[in-house]
């Protein structure tokens, strides 16, 4: 069953009516009583959209391996931060608040993130939770995801930057604040588990992020997996034209499962 839900049913934080938004959540969810894992998915895009290949085809891939999986639409650009990891950190918590209803088991909720949908990912794994703007029950779940998955992430605003989604991200405080969110700097010993791939010739959001980003994990003592791969160029999604680089799918689900 596929269906759409509201993130936000009554009030949205930090909306502005000039600018429109998704607020959506879409679940891929069996109909069957089996108590299941479920990922939320955070696409693409720059923070200024939702890259194709990182949205059905992902939930599929996971719907069809046994989870309950959710693409989560995050406001992008006009909107600045905190708005989108707000979004991202509602989405978790929605799920576990839902879980009962949607067959899930709450301490096995997953994320997954694909380039500025990674580093939202990087996000709602090391920072603290933002989203307890209303205080109704949807804020009392925990935000932070059993795991969170990074597909070749935007993570630093220090080196390597992918400037143009810190520029969506912060806007004209872009070069004010985007060190606040340079992720290989906000790693502490609270992160959740972390999976992390990346092709070496990715010519959009070159490979270091990733390095840099797995450093940090190590230092905190951070359980992490990182897999580098060499074809495929950025936003690949599955990857499935790229033998060698679409192994990322098994191993993510091999990690999951060992996670709990």
């Amino acid at each position: 069953m596929i269906k759409d839900y509201k993130l936000w049913e009554n009030e949205m934080p930090l909306y502005e009516a000039d600018k429109p938004c998704e607020n959506k959540l879409t679940a891929y969810l069996h109909e069957d009583d089996a108590v299941r894992p479920a990922i939320v998915i955070y696409p693409g895009g720059g923070y200024s959209m939702y890259g194709e290949t990182e949205q059905h085809p992902i939930a599929r891939f996971f719907y069809e391996n046994g989870y309950n999986a959710f693409i989560c639409y995050y406001r992008l650009a006009p909107y600045r931060h905190p708005a989108p990891l707000i979004d991202a950190q509602r989405a978790v918590k929605l799920v576990r608040y839902r879980a009962a209803e949607w067959h899930i088991d709450p301490d096995r909720v997953f994320t997954v993130g694909f380039s500025a949908g990674g580093h939202l990912n990087g996000c709602v794994a090391t920072l603290e939770d933002m989203c307890t703007v209303l205080g109704d029950e949807v804020d009392g779940m925990n935000a932070r995801p059993t795991g969170a998955i990074l597909s070749y992430p935007v993570i630093s605003a220090v080196e390597c930057a992918h400037i143009g989604s810190f520029k969506n991200l912060f806007g004209d405080r872009c070069e004010e604040l985007c060190h606040t969110l340079s992720l290989e700097s906000c790693v502490g010993e609270d992160t959740c588990p972390c999976f992390v791939w990346h092709t070496t010739i990715d010519s959009g959001v070159p490979v270091k992020n990733s390095l840099l980003f797995a450093d940090a994990l190590t230092k905190q003592g951070v359980y992490c997996e990182l897999h580098l791969f060499p074809e495929g160029d950025h936003g690949k999604g599955l990857a499935v034209e790229y033998p060698g680089t679409r192994q990322w799918t098994t191993l993510a689900l091999d990690w999951m499962q060992r996670l709990g």
